[in-house]
């Protein structure tokens, strides 16, 4: 019977390709990393990091430039990135670099790893008095136009709001989106991604998209770990997450509150 391996998120706490990329591969020329549990600091847990122990790595990030030129390094493990592009500026997300810079990143890793270990995130949906509908039809076409070489598939999502963020979220006028407004962003979606030939997915949605041929996605997902068939595991779903969220179990080794990106609407700030 083969042993279940850990599948690795990098991270859905911060942003370790962009900020922490020499500490990732510190850890894993050490073969382990530390994980301090964020609601007990006391708890520490030991997480093996030799290719024998992983099933494979997640990689989270707005920007993974820094990570480029040490991909060789991963040579041993499977892996793709979740590489989020959305078309807001630095009043929302706000250190980012300018957004020709990140989409230039992303056909550099495409270029590097292959289209299907890279794909494009388009989150959070939000709507605001200066941003609406039109804005994300027109920006989500632009992008994909970019993108449709060196990807096939996009996931995209509309804001949660979190307590931590609330203030900042009224400040900006930012506000939930009505179920009239999420149907016509996905129809128009739909219709771009596909006209480019991407697949299209929702992350963690409860809403029924399948009428626009939208699936309920996961992010991450075994399937695109290349495993084989002689050493297929069954993982089930990761109950750490929200409840329409379809990702399968992991570890995560992140930290919460050390991204420097600064996004308004980030759950991790």
């Amino acid at each position: 019977m083969a042993v279940k391996k850990n599948i690795i998120s990098v991270s859905r706490r911060t942003d370790v390709p962009a900020y922490f990329s020499d500490w990732f591969f510190n850890c894993l020329a050490a073969g382990y990393v530390e994980v301090v549990n964020p609601f007990n600091r006391k708890q520490v847990r030991h997480i093996p990091l030799l290719p024998d122990d992983v099933q494979g790595f997640v990689f989270w990030s707005k920007n993974p430039r820094p990570m480029l030129d040490k991909l060789n390094l991963l040579n041993d493990y499977h892996y793709y990135f979740l590489f989020t592009i959305n078309p807001y500026g630095n009043e929302i997300e706000v250190n980012m670099p300018p957004k020709q810079t990140i989409i230039d990143t992303f056909k550099m890793l495409s270029g590097d790893v292959g289209k299907n270990r890279v794909i494009w995130r388009y989150d959070p949906v939000l709507l605001s008095d200066t941003i609406d509908i039109d804005f994300h039809v027109s920006n989500f076409e632009k992008i994909a136009a970019e993108l449709s070489a060196c990807t096939g598939k996009v996931i995209f999502s509309y804001i949660d709001r979190y307590k931590k963020t609330e203030t900042e979220l009224k400040t900006m006028r930012i506000r939930d989106l009505r179920m009239e407004e999420k149907m016509l962003i996905a129809e128009n979606f739909s219709s771009i991604a596909r006209s480019r030939g991407l697949a299209i997915e929702s992350c963690a949605e409860d809403i029924d998209l399948s009428p626009y041929n939208i699936a309920h996605g996961r992010c991450i997902d075994p399937a695109l770990l290349e495993w084989t068939s002689e050493n297929r595991i069954a993982y089930g779903k990761d109950k750490w997450q929200r409840e329409h969220c379809g990702c399968t179990g992991s570890v995560d080794i992140g930290s919460y509150r050390t991204c420097r990106t600064g996004c308004v609407y980030c759950y991790a700030r």
